[in-house]
């Protein structure tokens, strides 16, 4: 066997190997997407992909119908109201704050950088029940402005520190040419700095995309009346019917709740990759 055939035989092995791994990780995905189609009994005795019996077409209707009165369209409904601006306020936010640190020096700069970083290793249980007792005395209880404000106040120190490194990898050089032309401190950002650093925003952005769309704890912490449930409370709130669970309806609503993340992310996917690597490897 000569090297050339070795290479090709290692390469289709290696790639066999990828397709492997690649379906063990995304069977449940399937099983979940199969499901949808099954009847409430063969989600049990049958651990195919797709369903053996009789194809069952009005578990997605059923499952868009929700439980009462609401239906599944409120809930992502809620859920855009609740993600859109969370998204665009923690870019905006991290942004000027990752900014601040990554280009002006000021007094304490050190310490308020290793406090930001020291939030990392916080547990998040240990700071809920103040802020549960913050947010009930301002009267935010019930509201969406529990889950909303503080995306204003760079609350996401990995994000902060992700696009603290991208901008330390953009030459200063650049800065200084800026201000020579009399451009000033926010109009390096805007002009020079954004567009450079579009791929690490993209990333951060679809981040607080996929934890906002998929946070259970906070809404359920939070909001009270169903009528302001988000997706992932909705879909929970299938699971206390009194008549008996209907699984196929919930795997059918599982599947439309997990489109838009899937789309969005293969819609940014060379952004979202270009941000990462950049992240993590400049600076």
């Amino acid at each position: 066997m000569t090297t050339r055939q070795k290479k090709h035989l290692w390469t289709a092995v290696h790639l066999l190997i990828c397709i492997l791994i690649g379906f063990v990780m995304a069977y449940p995905l399937l099983w979940m997407v199969g499901a949808a189609f099954k009847q409430n009994g063969e989600i049990y005795n049958n651990s195919h992909i797709f369903p053996r019996g009789e194809w069952v077409l009005t578990s997605w209707r059923d499952g868009w119908y929700g439980v009462g009165t609401l239906h599944f369209d409120t809930f992502i409904k809620n859920s855009i109201l609740v993600v859109v601006p969370n998204v665009l306020f923690t870019i905006l936010s991290c942004t000027l704050t990752a900014y601040g640190f990554a280009r002006f020096r000021f007094v304490g700069k050190k310490i308020f950088f290793m406090l930001m970083l020291s939030l990392l290793m916080l547990p998040n249980a240990v700071i809920q029940v103040p802020t549960y007792i913050l947010f009930r005395d301002f009267g935010w209880l019930n509201s969406y402005k529990p889950l909303i404000v503080p995306s204003l106040f760079a609350s996401s120190s990995f994000l902060i520190f992700m696009l603290v490194q991208f901008f330390r990898g953009i030459p200063k050089d650049l800065d200084e040419a800026a201000i020579i032309d009399g451009c000033s401190s926010m109009g390096i950002l805007v002009r020079i700095l954004v567009p450079l650093c579009l791929p690490a925003m993209v990333s951060a952005g679809l981040f607080q995309f996929l934890w906002t769309w998929n946070d259970y704890f906070h809404p359920m912490l939070y909001l009270n009346s169903t009528n302001l449930y988000t997706v992932s409370l909705g879909l929970r709130m299938s699971l206390d019917a009194t008549t008996g669970v209907q699984w196929n309806n919930i795997m059918a609503m599982s599947t439309l709740s997990i489109l838009p993340c899937v789309v969005l992310f293969f819609c940014l996917q060379k952004h979202f990759v270009e941000g990462i690597a950049a992240g993590g490897l400049k600076g």
